[in-house]
């Protein structure tokens, strides 16, 4: 599946959005992939991350034995990419701002680890999710993203393999351009909700 077939599938979801967003790093951004729409869509989540699984298959030279996910973003995309892989799929979930494993969910060290996020921007999620798996004694040996919006630039620490990658500028709120000032800003996604 090509970048613009995997944005395609964005804007037939009504999910490839334009405005001025507050994205969950706290930078600004003049785009944003509403996710939520896409995985509403149980045939278009599957034929993303059926194109997502056999890249992962085709890059890795050492395959994964199970899939974890941050929560909430990653749940859905980590689920269908244990469905098309065959394997488990977890997820691990904040408590107290850190990334752990609840819910009777355990690795052990014989684990390989494939991450599956939705969006990466700046990684720093993905950095902390891989953190707290590499402290259970696992090998997290990848992570995998339906978009990678730093363009190949978020360093995650493992190998990242994104089915697309799709640079959209991101600003600092103090050094916003002219044509995002004028617009008012609204945050559309999920980390810090109640």
């Amino acid at each position: 599946m090509t970048r613009d077939e995997v944005l395609d599938e964005f804007r037939a979801a009504g999910a490839l959005l334009e405005g001025h967003f507050i994205l969950s790093s706290g930078l600004r951004s003049p785009v944003f992939l509403q996710k939520a729409k896409v995985f509403a869509d149980a045939e278009r989540t599957a034929r993303l991350c059926a194109a997502l699984a056999a890249k992962v298959r085709a890059e890795l030279t050492e395959q994964p034995t199970i899939i974890v996910s941050p929560a909430v973003g990653g749940i859905v995309p980590g689920y269908e990419m244990g469905r098309q892989m065959g394997l488990h799929a977890i997820y691990v979930e904040r408590e107290n701002g850190e990334f752990v494993l609840r819910r009777g969910f355990e690795l052990s060290s014989a684990d390989k680890v494939l991450v599956v996020e939705d969006i990466v921007t700046t990684g720093l999620s993905s950095r902390e999710c891989i953190e707290s798996l590499k402290a259970t004694g696992a090998s997290v040996i990848a992570e995998a993203c339906l978009v990678d919006r730093s363009g190949g630039e978020a360093g995650v620490g493992v190998p990242l393999i994104s089915l697309a990658e799709y640079k959209v500028p991101a600003y600092p709120a103090d050094a916003l351009p002219p044509e995002l000032e004028a617009i008012p800003a609204i945050k559309p996604g999920s980390r810090g909700l109640a």
